[in-house]
Formats: structure tokens, C-alpha cells, sequence
């Protein structure tokens, strides 16, 4: 198992809704979330910063394969369609991600 962590940013004016829309998360993105093998996922939100830190355990053996297979689901697509307008990607994100992706400095079980 894999622990993994991002961030993101989160409009001002969108805060209402992008709670409104994970307080209702579609059954079907959910059940895709779980097809590529991710856990205990949750979204944290600071405000007023109105950022976005997002976790989750990754208990699957190839994670690029399973993101891809995420990524072309048809109703994923649509959710990342309602769900991006919202979101305010960090400036010092790496090239090709859209949350930015954190390094695990600590753990204690």
C-alpha cells in the first residue's frame, strides 16, 4: 500500500459548490475509484486559503495504468468536467498534473 497525497487550489466564488458536489459524489465515480484500487480517500479544505489536500491509499501494483484507466471512463470525464471549473491548480505543479502531487515527509501508525 501506497500513501499518497496532492493539493489544489479552490475559487473563492466556488467553495459552496464544489462542497454541494462532494457531499453528492456520483455512485459511479465512486465505484470507479475503487475499480483502480484506491483507499480511504479523502479532501480536506483550508480556508480561507481555499485550498484542497487530497489523500488516499493506493493498493494497487501499477498506479500509472490504473490513472489511466480513471481517466477514460466516460462518467469520470464528465465528473472532471463539473468538478474543474472549480479548482485552481497550483503555479509549481509539475508538468502534466492538474493537483499537485505531495512527497510523504512523516508517518505514524
Amino acid at each position: 500500500m501506497e500513501r499518497m497525497g496532492m493539493v489544489i487550489g479552490l475559487n473563492a466564488g466556488k467553495v459552496a459548490e464544489y462542497k454541494k458536489l462532494h457531499a453528492e459524489v456520483w455512485p459511479d465515480v465512486l465505484a470507479m475509484i475503487s475499480e483502480c484500487n484506491i483507499r480511504n480517500y479523502s479532501i480536506f479544505l483550508k480556508e480561507p486559503e481555499n485550498l484542497l489536500f487530497g489523500y488516499w491509499e493506493y493498493h494497487g501494483t501499477d498506479f500509472a495504468a490504473d490513472a489511466a484507466k480513471m481517466a477514460a471512463d466516460p462518467t469520470t470525464q464528465k465528473w472532471w468536467d463539473v468538478c474543474m471549473p472549480c479548482q485552481k491548480p497550483l503555479d509549481t505543479r509539475k508538468e502534466g498534473e492538474w493537483w499537485a502531487m505531495m512527497d510523504e515527509v512523516f508517518h505514524h501508525d
